[in-house]
């Protein structure tokens, strides 16, 4: 072999990267060393929501860290009077809720009041609150945050520890109590929160009754079985 030819190789291989011929340490050629794992990104914690109602209340109205903070939606914070006894949750605002600033409001919100006037109460005799303050652009809860969303809500109910919550439609029934209201509706249910657990039912929301206005009597069974709850 020529001299000629062992430098043109070794030049070849040069240029290919090729450095040194033996390393220190033997290597295994033909069964490679796996790669390393990728280091693992820790996701930052997410931030704990006050242990006071009242700043919690402003919490959901300031918070990044709610789930659909980043659209940077208008946000509308619960109304009433945390010691009435009575919490009502719905899922989130409507569009008529974010132009108006108060949740159930237009034609729903009448329905609500009248409902509320059946069974001799008011807006001013509850607690109105919803599992999102921030209404999502599709109008539906995203799947990925409503165990967060949840989370956050039981928090809340365990802030104002009412002695009766009532959830409106499937998806604060589903969050909270993980099933959808045909199957949840005219039965106690209890809630776990931090500070206890909170006696809770579920009915139709006043969207639906006033597009199936069928469903009404289910609804008057449920808020006559709210009534019965809170006289004991």
């Amino acid at each position: 072999m020529s001299s000629d030819w062992a430098a043109s190789a070794l030049a070849w291989w040069h240029e290919a990267g090729v450095d040194t011929l033996v390393d220190e340490a033997p290597r295994d050629w033909l069964n490679p060393r796996p790669a390393a794992a990728p280091a693992r990104v820790e996701a930052a914690p997410r931030e704990a929501p006050p242990a006071d109602l009242a700043a919690f209340q402003a919490w959901l109205l300031s918070s990044d860290g709610l789930p659909g903070a980043s659209g940077g939606g208008t946000r509308v914070g619960p109304a009433g009077d945390p010691a009435a006894g009575l919490m009502v949750m719905v899922d989130m605002p409507s569009a008529e809720d974010v132009a108006a600033g108060t949740l159930l409001s237009g034609e729903p919100g009448r329905l609500f009041d009248r409902m509320l006037g059946a069974i001799g109460r008011g807006r001013d005799t509850l607690y109105l609150a919803s599992l999102s303050p921030i209404r999502f652009p599709t109008g539906q809860l995203d799947g990925d945050d409503t165990a967060t969303l949840a989370e956050i809500a039981r928090h809340h109910v365990g802030l104002v520890a009412p002695a009766a919550l009532l959830l409106f439609g499937d998806a604060c029934a589903k969050a909270l109590l993980g099933c959808t209201v045909p199957r949840a509706r005219a039965r106690w249910h209890e809630l776990a929160t931090p500070t206890g657990p909170v006696r809770t039912l579920a009915t139709i929301r006043p969207e639906k009754l006033i597009g199936q206005p069928n469903l009404k009597k289910h609804a008057w069974e449920d808020l006559q079985l709210l009534r019965e709850g809170l006289k004991g």
